[in-house]
């Protein structure tokens, strides 16, 4: 049974989430349907990461199984299809057949995540949903060296949901960038694996500190705490976009710390 690797982009308003629920349509459901529509086969696919509603992709990876050989431009077009005229808010971007020892979320090793804030007085209408209005101006360059505190292993207690399904709150954060191009300031994170609402509680808690409200010191403070009380409000998912998955070439399942990946 051909696996197959498939690059996946969405908006995520429209849906719950990533991951097929009960109380509303998701990206998963969406592209199980395209595939059932297509082949008759009714597959369940994994994702790299769950994303939350709202939040949304320009490269979630994930894998399925089909019981017959595809020519991979032939299954992306054919899919595409399929998604558009169910009027689904997602593309494939790209297919490779790869081997069984493949697994988009257990073979991942690094994920990259970007946070979009855009400060200005006037309310979005293009970006609407697609970043967070911030009506006041940020300094970038003091939220660039709080979010220099994070980097490294920590606890991260402080910036995981209650409702984190982590056995260990540990992770090994390699990148937490801010710049800024005129209104838009970017949050880019990179690490192999990130805790429930990690992301979106570094970006309410860094606009503090972009604010004023709080000083490098208050961030470090706040990490060494590890409590979730101590964490800055969590930013709304509209800003948050999946934007990267890498592997190593012919990588079967990695050791991770304790892997969730639901930003």
């Amino acid at each position: 049974m051909p696996r197959y690797r498939m690059t996946v982009e969405y908006d995520g308003i429209p849906y719950v989430g990533w991951q097929r629920q009960d109380n509303g349509p998701s990206v998963q459901g969406a592209i199980e349907g395209a595939i059932l529509s297509l082949t008759g086969e009714k597959v369940s696919i994994r994702g790299a990461g769950r994303t939350d509603s709202g939040v949304h992709a320009m490269g979630q990876v994930m894998h399925a199984d089909l019981s017959k050989e595809w020519k991979t431009y032939t299954l992306r077009n054919a899919l595409n299809a399929h998604l558009r005229l169910a009027k689904e808010r997602v593309a494939i971007l790209d297919i490779a057949e790869v081997d069984a020892h493949f697994d988009a979320r257990f073979s991942a090793i690094r994920r990259h995540y970007l946070y979009r804030i855009i400060t200005r007085r006037a309310p979005l209408a293009l970006e609407a949903g697609r970043a967070w209005w911030v009506p006041k101006d940020m300094d970038h360059e003091v939220m660039h060296a709080a979010a220099q505190t994070l980097v490294g292993r920590h606890d991260f207690t402080t910036f995981r949901s209650v409702h984190c399904q982590a056995n260990s709150p540990v992770r090994t954060l390699d990148r937490l960038d801010v710049t800024r191009n005129g209104e838009l300031i970017e949050i880019r994170a990179t690490a192999q694996s990130f805790l429930h609402n990690q992301i979106r509680s570094f970006a309410g808690t860094l606009k503090l500190a972009g604010e004023g409200k709080w000083t490098v010191d208050d961030v470090r403070a706040a990490l060494d705490a590890r409590d979730r009380k101590a964490c800055g409000p969590v930013a709304p998912p509209d800003g948050l976009y999946f934007m990267q998955v890498d592997y190593r070439d012919g990588v079967g399942p990695v050791d991770a710390d304790d892997e969730q990946d639901d930003s």
